[in-house]
């Protein structure tokens, strides 16, 4: 080969360096977020050997990554999402979802039919096998087995059943509740498998020793529960019922009971009544479960075991009925009869004295039809116990053996519609039913904690911590000489303070911890001293304390031995990074493990093992997983790269600004420079917010096209982006909103960041509101775009939320609004903190946005502020995306918004020339049909 001459080397030198410098500076486009991927739904195994997560692009197909924590191996499946790891690890199941094009492809119907699979990979050799329409999947306990239950197969709806019906030829129709489908058991160890027909429910117990099924075909008049003991996956017919459908199942953990109800085949299922019968497998005995004449079950009743297999819980309702149908015209006589006209009525009363108001009723009415009230059956003795009622309807069951927490919101569900939340509590014991009161409207988010030895309930209280000993019927405020206010520093709603959260309890009953907004205290349960296990080290420095990486069950809380070594997490009030620190039950003080300017999550800790998985991220460094100890976090390993992906672009930088409030108070921000800064130079800065902002330091950028400004996009298109902290006062959130944007904004003019003709402003719901107030008070801004906002608070105080249901009265007497009273007692505030009354102020030009679905904000709040400004002869435009809810679901338009928010800001702070929909508006037209 021919050398070349030095002269052609410099240059072929050159020409690379500038082609690598080309390749990684590329502009970021919508097509980049679009690919860009992240990271979803990482788990790990129990014996912590395994790594699953589904690594998902914004739009378009994702795969599953899996990856060996012990060994040097890893595979990529496609398709896979929402993974699942078997015991030991060596199994990884991922819903294997239909690919974009096949979905967007198809029309309405044939898009009915798609559904999903599984693929099953064996991460020892590496093979995949896929399953077609797989509705569910689940791996037992052990690890042994996978059960896969499939879609029922559509193509054989309309043909008669295998079985021939033991009652002729004669066509029975059968609701799709009452029809099962086919589950194949799988085998891990050999991927050998048998296979059911007509599975209506199915049930693994913990230890790994049987599967149960319950198989239903009416046509068939088949009725049967199977049992399969799966050391040798030999299966047999336990209970065959003549006429009788099988319901819900479940089984010891011991191996001898399986429970199940059943209940008249011919009867509807809606209106079905249920019997609950108990089968000891060792003898083949069967015990009816007492019934009682207040009493009876559902379809919904489900069951399940105490894991020491003495008691099986199960929801019991007063009564069965079936639905009431509108009457049909049959006669000449019905023409003109006025129940039968009559019933065909659309109507809905609303009473003034209905619990809950009409459209928040009719949202919970599914769910209440499925409510049941929880009964114990125990074992020995067949004694049945009901724990709930109509009075006191919800309890839930840890392992506890004598006691559990009950609860009620019947008292305040009217009060809902102005005060918020609220339940009484009650610990309820479970050989006798009989409850005893706790607590009285106290905040359904504070709910009260039982002790695992059932001796004692923490509780909060308007700022303090107090235990309630349950054998002395005793109650004992526990931080009341320490100093210290237990409730939320920074609450500035108009209603009591919350709590920071209570730790977990420690062994024996001895004691738990708990939270104030920097320490965490260790509480003795007999002598009720108290000391900061983090030695004040979190108030003198600032950094809130919190203990994390427990292994997570709800029905297993984490307790605390006396003398453990736990994981806390540390957040620092002051440089907005996390850490990892060690603390031991028992010994005040606090050992640092890893801090730094970044910001740490912990998704997952392994059942059986110490390995924690977390993510560490930067503005500008993606939140890759990192697998470790749980005692040495900072010794962990990388796990992914998919930071590689910002190598294409440079990237941007965050830091964190600082300024005075008008009112005197400092405030904290963040700033995200544009990509290639030049200092000196002022930019086009666009400012985003909500409520606090600042702890968004060290976040990476959310890569998604939605209904937000992508950071990454606009920093890369010369923007400067602001996320100021808003600190609010009660009666004036629209006020103190814009003292803290106009200090903030002014802060970045004087320092020489901002050009202060080309400030932009964007906020989505109760950050739009706050867009759309500041721009009637400032002129500091020179476009803005609002997305949902409340325009006029008079008119939706009494407006309805339509993805609950519930009234917005409550959001403005104590909630996000922050007015504190009803709008008959302070109607100027009211007005005084509604854009709607002073768009005359206004001089910014402004963009609205709403879906015209909108469950949260009324739709028509935007209509009455493009309204008032049309009428004022203000710059406005209004975009509304049709069947839209809050947050824009549909690509297309969550497409279409960012980059009409893109135009919008380049027109108006780039001077950019504005496109024909801005400056022309578009004229209303219909699309043809598709076929």
């Amino acid at each position: 080969m021919k050398s070349l001459p030095i002269k052609s080397l410099l240059l072929f030198s050159t020409c690379l360096l500038s082609a690598n410098l080309m390749a990684a500076t590329n502009s970021i486009t919508p097509d980049d977020i679009m690919r860009f991927e992240s990271l979803k739904k990482p788990v790990i195994s129990d014996m912590g050997n395994m790594l699953a997560v589904e690594v998902a692009p914004d739009r378009g197909d994702s795969h599953g990554l899996v990856k060996s924590l012990v060994a040097n191996k890893q595979f990529s499946v496609k398709g896979g999402s929402k993974p699942k790891i078997s015991h030991d690890g060596r199994f990884v199941a991922f819903v294997d979802v239909i690919p974009l094009l096949d979905s967007e492809q198809a029309n309405k119907k044939a898009k009915k039919k798609l559904k999903s699979g599984l693929v099953l990979l064996d991460t020892s050799t590496g093979k995949e096998i896929r399953y077609e329409r797989v509705k569910s999947f689940e791996f037992n306990e052990t690890g042994s087995h996978l059960a896969i239950w499939f879609e029922a197969d559509e193509n054989k709806k309309d043909e008669k059943s295998a079985d021939k019906p033991e009652n002729g030829n004669k066509e029975l129709k059968v609701d799709d509740y009452d029809k099962g489908s086919l589950v194949e058991l799988v085998t891990l160890n050999n991927l050998k498998s048998i296979k059911f027909k007509d599975v209506t429910a199915f049930n693994f117990d913990k230890s790994g020793i049987h599967f149960a099924l319950a198989i239903n075909n009416i046509e068939a008049n088949k009725h049967e529960l199977r049992l399969v003991k799966l050391a040798d996956n030999t299966a047999s017919i336990i209970q065959s019922l003549k006429q009788q459908q099988v319901g819900s199942i479940a089984l010891s953990n011991d191996g001898k009971y399986i429970g199940f109800t059943y209940g008249d085949a011919q009867a509807a299922p809606y209106g079905r009544e249920y019997q609950l019968s108990l089968l000891d497998l060792e003898n083949n005995k069967l015990t009816a479960a007492p019934k009682s004449p207040e009493w009876t079950l559902n379809r919904y009743a489900e069951l399940r075991f105490s894991d020491d297999s003495q008691r099986l819980f199960f929801g019991r309702v007063p009564q069965v009925s079936q639905q009431l149908e509108i009457a049909k015209v049959e006669s000449q006589a019905d023409l003109f009869d006025k129940e039968v006209i009559t019933s065909s009525r659309a109507l809905r009363v609303w009473h003034g004295d209905d619990p809950r108001i009409k459209p928040h009723e009719v949202k919970q009415y599914k769910k209440e039809l499925k409510r049941t009230y929880l009964a114990v059956l125990h074992i020995n003795g067949n004694n049945l116990v009901q724990l709930g009622d109509l009075i006191v309807p919800d309890v839930e069951v840890q392992q506890q053996q004598r006691f559990a927490l009950a609860s009620s919101d019947l008292p305040y569900r009217k009060m809902i519609t102005w005060a918020g939340f609220y339940r009484d509590f009650y610990l309820v014991d479970l050989n006798t039913g009989r409850k005893i009161s706790l607590l009285t409207q106290q905040s359904t988010s504070e709910e009260p904690t039982l002790s695992p030895g059932e001796k004692f309930v923490s509780y909060y209280l308007h700022g303090n911590v107090f235990l309630y000993e349950i054998a002395q019927d005793r109650r004992t405020n526990v931080t009341k000489t320490l100093g210290v206010s237990f409730a939320d520093e920074d609450h500035d709603y108009p209603s009591n303070a919350p709590s920071y959260g209570l730790g977990p309890w420690i062994a024996g009953d001895t004691g738990l911890l708990i939270y104030d907004k920097f320490d965490i205290w260790q509480v003795s349960t007999t002598s009720h001293d108290a000391f900061k296990l983090t030695a004040g080290e979190g108030r003198k420095h600032g950094v809130q304390y919190r203990v994390t990486g427990l292994v997570k069950d709800k029905e297993y809380p984490s307790v605390l031995k006396g003398d453990e070594k736990v994981l806390l997490h540390g957040y620092s009030d002051i440089t907005k990074g996390d850490g990892f620190y060690q603390a031991q039950i028992g010994v005040a003080g606090v050992t640092p493990l890893m801090d730094g300017d970044y910001k740490l999550k912990l998704l997952a800790r392994s059942k059986d093992a110490e390995t924690i998985l977390y993510s560490k991220e930067q503005y500008d460094r993606f939140p890759d997983l990192y697998s470790g100890s749980y005692d040495s976090p900072q010794d962990a390993t990388r796990q992914t790269n998919l930071d590689k992906q910002r190598e294409a672009f440079n990237w941007s930088q965050s830091e964190l600004v600082q300024w005075t409030n008008g009112d005197g108070k400092p405030l904290d921000g963040v700033l995200i420079k544009p990509t290639n800064y030049v200092e000196g130079k002022r930019y086009p800065v666009l400012v985003y917010f909500y409520r606090f902002m600042s702890d968004r330091l060290h976040a990476f950028p959310q890569m998604k096209i939605n209904h937000r400004p992508n950071f990454a996009w606009f920093a890369d298109n010369g923007y400067a982006i602001f996320l100021p902290d808003i600190r609010f006062e009660v009666g004036y959130p629209g006020d103190s909103s814009v003292q803290a944007l106009t200090s903030g904004v002014q802060h970045l003019i004087d320092i020489g960041i901002a050009d202060p003709k080309a400030v932009g402003i964007q906020g989505h719901s109760w950050g739009g509101y706050q867009t759309a107030f500041a721009v009637t008070k400032t002129n500091i801004f020179k476009a803005a775009v609002t997305g949902a906002p409340v325009s006029n608070m008079t008119s939706a105080y009494s407006g309805i939320r339509h993805g609950s249901g519930l009234a917005r009265q409550f959001q403005y007497e104590t909630g996000q609004s922050r007015i504190g009273e009803s709008l008959f007692k302070f109607p100027q505030k009211y007005i005084e903190n509604s854009p709607v009354f002073y768009v005359e102020r206004i001089k910014t030009p402004m963009m609205i946005m709403f879906g015209d679905k909108d469950d949260a904000v009324p739709w028509e709040q935007g209509v009455e502020l493009y309204l008032a400004m049309r009428r004022a002869g203000k710059d406005v435009v209004f975009l509304q995306y049709q069947d839209e809810p809050h947050h824009l679901k549909k690509y297309p338009n969550k497409l279409d918004y960012s980059i009409r928010m893109m135009e919008y800001f380049d027109h108006y702070l780039k001077g950019t020339p504005a496109p024909k929909w801005l400056s022309e508006g578009e004229a209303y037209t219909e699309n043809k049909k598709a076929d």
